[in-house]
């Protein structure tokens, strides 16, 4: 019996003359996402693509690594069957059988494309119904409440059948690569993965920027971080991550501004730093992580002081969102196990121990002006290192 994944996309079919650009761009990220699975033949009709030719050993992966391209709403397994009744239930009773192993309702649902096709939606419904009904004896109809979906699709090509129940999410959104590029700001905790993961979903393209304190930070919380990049990579592609030496401006700050206001100061600095690396790199935003009044430096005043500092737009997915529907994002896109290891990275090693809440922004200006801004951030610059992270 073959066995194909039809893939359906959702807000694409919105985009009117310029849906193929988007059709085109998530067939692209398709082939990418199984490029080193397995050989496949991808071709789109009728808003639904189409995968098949491919080794039925590797269907578990395949449409695995579907559910994480951004631009995918649904992949279902569905058997093949020819173009008329006989075949269909012929094909529907063997590949239904397991489902229908022990008590259960259903109902019958049917599409007819093919407007050549002798029987209408509803007639292929009834028939193929009736006919499960009698060669399963342990399962009744239940047109309201099923348990199980049998999906009947008649199309130009051929008809397909399968269990509608089994069908799997797809991550939804937009493809890659049709929202631009923006520069995450990435650190080692729950956050800032969810934050770039939200913003891609849109189609935007990810570069990523990470703070590195050597030797208050070690070597294992970069590694977690390069762990947190490859993770996010298994939905956005290859991502360029951009690692800068933050140790000098750290000491810098302790040494010659007030404890309270060393925070703040701190994320001005990863601002403009990123700032620069985000226009050098194409990138039209910065991305955080931040969540209103989360921590001292996440009220509104004091992300009016740290988001000053730079002209481009800063995107803040999760700025409405408490910490429990944070974690569950984590948890979801598999980044919360690697989040939560005990690894420190450059935001938690200098903290103050009475971070101002609500400061003014001329009062962290002053503090600031006791530093040679521009020399600090040039060495910083200097120092950057560029790393190509691809999924595992």
């Amino acid at each position: 019996m073959k066995e194909i994944i039809l893939c359906k996309y959702g807000e694409i079919i919105l985009k009117g003359g310029n849906r193929p650009k988007f059709e085109n761009m998530l067939i692209a990220n398709i082939r990418s996402a199984l490029k080193n699975v397995a050989d496949c033949k991808i071709t789109l009709k009728q808003a639904t693509i189409y995968i098949d030719k491919f080794d039925d050993d590797k269907i578990d992966l395949i449409c695995d690594r579907l559910s994480k391209v951004f631009g995918i709403v649904s992949i279902t397994r569905a058997a093949v069957c020819e173009k008329n009744m006989d075949s269909i239930k012929e094909v529907a009773k063997a590949y239904l059988a397991d489902d229908f192993c022990k008590e259960c309702t259903f109902k019958v649902e049917a599409k007819r494309s093919d407007k050549k096709f002798p029987m209408t939606s509803i007639e292929i419904a009834i028939d193929l119904g009736g006919y499960l009904n009698e060669e399963f004896g342990n399962i009744e109809c239940d047109v309201h409440d099923p348990d199980i979906v049998v999906r009947c699709e008649v199309r130009e090509n051929a008809a397909y059948v399968y269990n509608n129940s089994k069908k799997i999410k797809g991550q939804g959104g937009m493809p890659i690569g049709t929202g631009s590029k923006a520069a995450l700001l990435l650190s080692g905790g729950i956050d800032s993965p969810v934050a770039g993961h939200m913003i891609a979903k849109r189609g935007v393209t990810i570069d990523a920027i990470n703070f590195f304190s050597f030797p208050y930070t070690s070597d294992r919380a970069k590694e977690k971080v390069i762990s947190l990049a490859k993770i996010i990579a298994q939905y956005t592609g290859s991502i360029r991550m951009f690692i800068v030496p933050f140790t000098e401006i750290q000491l810098e700050i302790r040494d010659k501004c007030p404890e309270e206001h060393m925070t703040l100061i701190m994320r001005r600095f990863m601002m403009r730093i990123s700032e620069k690396i985000a226009r050098h790199n194409g990138a039209k935003a910065l991305v955080t992580g931040e969540s209103v009044a989360q921590v001292a430096s996440q009220t509104l005043s004091a992300l009016d002081v740290t988001n000053a500092v730079v002209d481009m737009p800063i995107l803040q997915p999760l700025i409405g969102m408490d910490k429990i529907e944070v974690i569950n994002r984590a948890v979801e896109i598999g980044t919360y196990d690697t989040s939560i290891l005990p690894y420190e990275d450059c935001c938690t090693v200098f903290t103050p121990k009475h971070p101002t809440i609500n400061p003014k922004r001329s009062n962290i200006e002053k503090s600031e002006s006791r530093l040679d801004v521009e020399d600090l951030e040039a060495r910083a610059l200097a120092g950057v290192e560029m790393l190509e992270i691809y999924p595992d």
